[in-house]
């Protein structure tokens, strides 16, 4: 997939986020497709990328076109559809052997999502259970994806209300780090992490959110940033080596920051360099939330050290855009992800609370959640 290979539709302004977007054609001169904000072209352009194929939605999940766990569950959940639709058998048995492949290829673009193979897991279900002729599973797989969409913004918005209710009382208006993005951006409106900041933007208090810049892919700076200037939200964007010096010098009430897959003991896997603050946090006694839906939690391993790391293309590190950081014959190291200990988190919040993370599961589980 490359730039001539992609419909892009390019927008002059932006009211709400939603970085993945049904497309229905009423008038039937072109398929249904899906519409994601091309994220790698911000915060220099805003534009769209129209998705029609499970290989080039892969592709778009590969090269973080569209990226954030939750985000990446729902752009998962619309790829499985349209390798569905692609799929030419008219015999149920086969047609669900295909689609066992396209959740492969699915699979196989971002190994430590696990909001990716939950979507996945869940649309084969859907077709497994599902009785029908095979068009009728189509219909159904579609409508599930729908679903999972719609689902998406309303967790994240519950999110959004049960870590205000967890943040420190005092002071009145609180000054909030983050890390990385997982905003509107990062799911499929509002956002986890920065679903937190926006409610409590919304509930005047907050007072300013400072964004690590999140090397190597800047998504702090790009990313988070952008959100925040499109709704008026002050935002003030710095290093990731300055986070330390921001909360000796008293500057940070708390972090809160996303997942992209929670162990059952409570270790959270996020955007490499999260380790780091909560270390920094727990050393100047700040909260460190971690804000993920229960789709990010992962019960079918005990602790972090079971979780994937992804290794990216060392190009992340050594340059950024067409500028060449680092000399000749040198080696890179460019692990996508780190995991922060459940020793280190003063509670995950999910749609259905706040929980200190070595109680998640026993808690979820006497309330009959999972």
């Amino acid at each position: 997939m490359n730039d001539a290979a992609l419909n892009y539709a390019h927008m002059s302004s932006v009211n709400q986020v939603y970085p993945v977007i049904w497309q229905s054609d009423a008038s039937g001169n072109a398929p249904d497709r899906v519409l994601l904000i091309d994220q790698t072209r911000l915060p220099n352009e805003y534009a769209f990328v129209e998705i029609s194929r499970c290989d080039d939605m892969a592709r778009a999940i590969k090269t973080m076109i569209v990226r954030g766990a939750p985000a990446i569950g729902v752009a998962a959940a619309y790829g499985m559809y349209l390798g569905a639709r692609e799929l030419d058998e008219t015999e149920r048995d086969r047609f669900l052997a295909g689609l066992e492949g396209v959740a492969e290829t699915l699979r196989q673009t971002r190994p430590t999502a696990v909001n990716l193979f939950w979507a996945t897991e869940r649309m084969l279900k859907v077709a497994r259970q599902t009785l029908g002729s095979v068009d009728y599973l189509k219909q159904a797989l579609l409508e599930t994806a729908k679903q999972i969409n719609a689902d998406d913004i309303q967790t994240c918005q519950a999110i959004g209300g049960h870590g205000l209710s967890v943040l420190p009382t005092s002071p009145e208006k609180l000054r909030l780090l983050t890390h990385c993005n997982a905003g509107a951006l990062a799911t499929a409106g509002y956002g986890t992490a920065l679903g937190v900041v926006r409610s409590a933007w919304q509930a005047e208090r907050l007072e300013r959110l400072y964004a690590d810049e999140t090397r190597p892919r800047l998504q702090g700076a790009k990313l988070t940033a952008w959100e925040c200037v499109q709704e008026g939200i002050p935002v003030t964007v710095i290093t990731d080596s300055m986070a330390a010096h921001c909360m000796k010098q008293g500057m940070i009430d708390a972090v809160v920051v996303g997942a992209d897959r929670i162990a059952a003991n409570g270790d959270a896997a996020n955007k490499i360099g999260t380790y780091s603050v909560a270390l920094i946090a727990k050393a100047h006694n700040v909260p460190f939330f971690v804000a993920a839906p229960l789709s990010t939690i992962d019960f079918s391993i005990a602790d972090g050290s079971q979780i994937p790391i992804e290794e990216r293309d060392p190009e992340e590190v050594c340059q950024v855009g067409d500028t060449i950081l680092c000399p000749p014959g040198v080696d890179y190291y460019n692990p996508a992800f780190d995991v922060t200990p459940a020793s280190l988190i003063t509670a995950i919040v999910t749609e259905f609370g706040a929980f200190v993370p070595s109680q998640i599961q026993t808690e979820l589980q006497s309330r009959k959640i999972v």
